[in-house]
């Protein structure tokens, strides 16, 4: 059994490094992020390593900090939270679960809120 390296994503997240965090996501992975415009109602659903790499390489291009701040790491799954802000002062706080398979991001549910 492969074991995930929580520290290894909290780094790639950190210094957006998006290859890294790419390689942390199973190749059938799905990514489910919740916010104001994608609603629990109609979550913005991606699958797969391509559909995720273009979210996560989005994300990585934007001028913003990234700081893990609240973890909790388990065999079969994690979460955590991430306050990102922008230059102009905008805040954005993401809280996210993970559930794990052999080592790797096999589901995410993310849920995201930033300053008006």
């Amino acid at each position: 059994m492969h074991t995930f390296d929580f520290s290894e994503l909290k780094r790639a997240l950190e210094e957006r490094d998006a290859t890294a965090q790419l390689a942390l996501y199973a190749d059938d992975a799905e990514v489910t992020l919740v916010d104001r415009i994608n609603t629990p109602r109609a979550p913005r659903v991606l699958r797969g390593r391509e559909e995720i790499r273009g979210w996560i390489e989005d994300v990585c291009q934007r001028d913003m900090t990234h700081r893990v701040e609240m973890q909790v790491v388990g065999d079969g799954g994690a979460a955590f939270t991430e306050a990102c802000r922008y230059p102009d002062g905008t805040n954005v706080l993401c809280a996210a679960v993970l559930e794990l398979r052999d080592g790797r991001i096999a589901r995410e549910l993310g849920v995201q809120a930033w300053d008006a």
